[in-house]
């Protein structure tokens, strides 16, 4: 199929787009240490990807010290973080490109030696994540049986994702994205296998998903909602994951965020293998985008396994307004320019993904270069 339909104009919440390519959150753990602050090597990362008129969506961001997981990974609470992100920002700006900043608390995905004061991290129920996790210093080590989040201690959270909207403004940014998928705070407090509360926060689906609303109201209100997005995985099963009901969950989520005026909804497609170099799929996993696209009735961004043929085509059909692609913005920093010209695309190196220095992050060639 044509890829003419990534080529066309489209309206996010406040902000107009000149394509429906977008590059969406991606870890990469290269901040400045101490401190969890954006860097020069950042603002050059981030411009390298931009485009005019094309929207990307910057890494996952702690709102706290107690959100904290990755070592590496940036925050959005101190001032000196705000001046960091300032830099990119403005590199992504000049560029003609919209840039959003992800927020996210990782709860049970973290370890004590990332927490202040090493103690446990959090979650909604004293549940640990199966599998190997990392410490401050990347060591391999299992996943740690969090501390249960006391009732009283829940809206200190939502008014940390509350000042993490006002300093991403600060900070330049043209709106946020509230990480609500892949198996971290929000997403723990969703799904049954991870949330065992019988407090009002847990139970019923409408209480499972009380933090998400709160914390997307408490955004909103700090700044706009046309300028707030959510990412979901429905049907996910990354960080040990799972639901009793997950679709009937996911039909009353993304119904309530659709009354609220939200710039989009960001779906994880299921059947996408995010540790696959092959690009498998599942072909028995739901289509997220098509069944959630009525529900929420707003514009979606999908994500997950897509390529330069199934992108256009699910665009064309419908099933989503704008389409991710991860893996190949990091090996590719001028992704958009080798879609629209069907051009070869760089392998990416697995292997430097998540930390390190320049190689993998910032010296991956353009067509000029290659």
């Amino acid at each position: 199929m044509s890829v003419e339909s990534l080529f066309t104009p489209v309206r996010v919440g406040a902000v107009s787009l000149s394509h429906r390519i977008v590059m969406p959150p991606l870890t990469r753990m290269r901040s400045r240490q101490p401190g969890d602050v954006p860097q020069p090597m950042n603002a050059q990362y981030y411009a390298q990807r931009a485009t005019r008129g094309g929207l990307i969506i910057a890494e996952a961001t702690d709102v706290s010290e107690q959100a904290r997981g990755y070592p590496g990974a940036p925050g959005i609470y101190s001032a000196e973080q705000v001046q960091g992100w300032r830099l990119v920002t403005d590199a992504v700006h000049a560029k003609g490109g919209v840039i959003f900043l992800q927020v996210w608390h990782t709860g049970r995905i973290s370890h004590s030696s990332m927490q202040p004061g090493g103690v446990l991290p959090v979650a909604p129920s004293a549940v640990a994540a199966a599998g190997m996790h990392m410490t401050r210093t990347f060591e391999p080590v299992a996943f740690e049986t969090p501390r249960a989040l006391r009732e009283d201690e829940i809206p200190g959270i939502v008014d940390d994702f509350r000042r993490a909207a006002i300093n991403a403004r600060e900070a330049g940014f043209d709106g946020i994205e509230i990480h609500s998928a892949n198996g971290y705070l929000i997403d723990q407090f969703l799904q049954t296998g991870t949330n065992r509360r019988e407090d009002r926060y847990g139970g019923s689906i409408g209480n499972r998903a009380r933090l998400l609303l709160e914390v997307v109201d408490a955004v909103s209100a700090a700044w706009s909602a046309d300028r707030v997005g959510v990412r979901l995985s429905p049907w996910g099963r990354f960080n040990d994951m799972s639901d009793e009901n997950p679709g009937a969950l996911f039909d009353h989520v993304t119904t309530e965020l659709g009354r609220r005026g939200l710039a989009y909804l960001h779906l994880v497609e299921p059947r996408a293998d995010q540790n696959s170099d092959t690009n498998a799929l599942d072909p028995e996993a739901p289509d997220a985008s098509s069944r959630f696209k009525k529900s929420f009735g707003g514009t979606i961004i999908a994500a997950g396994g897509f390529t330069r043929e199934t992108a256009p085509q699910a665009i064309a059909e419908g099933k989503a307004d704008l389409v991710a692609f991860g893996r190949l913005f990091v090996a590719n920093p001028d992704l958009v320019e080798r879609l629209r010209r069907g051009a070869p695309l760089n392998r990416y190196d697995r292997p430097t993904f998540y930390g390190g220095d320049a190689r993998g992050y910032i010296d991956y060639p353009a067509l000029a270069d290659a």
